[in-house]
């Protein structure tokens, strides 16, 4: 409740508004993008769980297509899918996904408008490939590109000792087939 009556406030207290063009959004100060995209991650959380409810889900991507999909008992849900890089827990690194060589070039373009960024806001942890950090700090540069991106939501998805984090966008959600 309180993020609505935050988001209430900043509409009628007048704060800049925000830019619909990502190109636009880059080059807001560095302090206004990092309390947007906290903001907005809080509550697209809440959102993305409203909408699925809290129904335990399997989840897949399928870079090629483009699609990230969560499964339940009750519905498959599937969106477009961006990924913003890899957080290996061994060793406690992030890649970034621009320059990733697992990542096919077209699944890289929020990843790509943190680095822009990160360049234009002399960040270094959005301009190296490979930093060290910790998960807070990988779910910070997910929030920055899905605020930057104006993307729907953002999901962290674990394949063995490797935790993804992703950006998506319109989702849908349907009932699940009975087999």
């Amino acid at each position: 409740m309180t993020l609505w009556l935050g988001a209430l406030a900043t509409l009628l207290f007048g704060a800049p508004v925000v830019p619909d063009d990502p190109r636009e959004r880059v080059h807001q100060a560095k302090e206004l993008v990092f309390a947007r995209a906290n903001a907005e991650i809080a509550l697209k959380t809440e959102v993305f769980q409203h909408m699925v409810g809290r129904e335990a889900f399997d989840w897949s991507v399928d870079l090629d297509e483009g699609f990230i999909r969560f499964t339940a008992p009750s519905y498959v849900a599937s969106a477009p899918v961006q990924v913003i890089g890899t957080y290996n827990t061994r060793d406690g690194t992030f890649l970034w996904a621009w320059d990733h060589p697992s990542i096919p070039e077209s699944r890289r373009a929020d990843a790509k408008l943190a680095r822009q960024f990160g360049e234009l806001q002399n960040l270094s942890q959005y301009t190296t490939r490979k930093v060290s950090c910790t998960e807070g700090e990988a779910w910070q540069f997910t929030a920055v590109a899905s605020y930057l991106a104006g993307a729907t939501g953002t999901y962290r998805g674990k394949s063995g000792p490797t935790l993804i984090y992703m950006t998506f966008g319109k989702l849908a959600v349907s009932p699940k087939k009975p087999s």
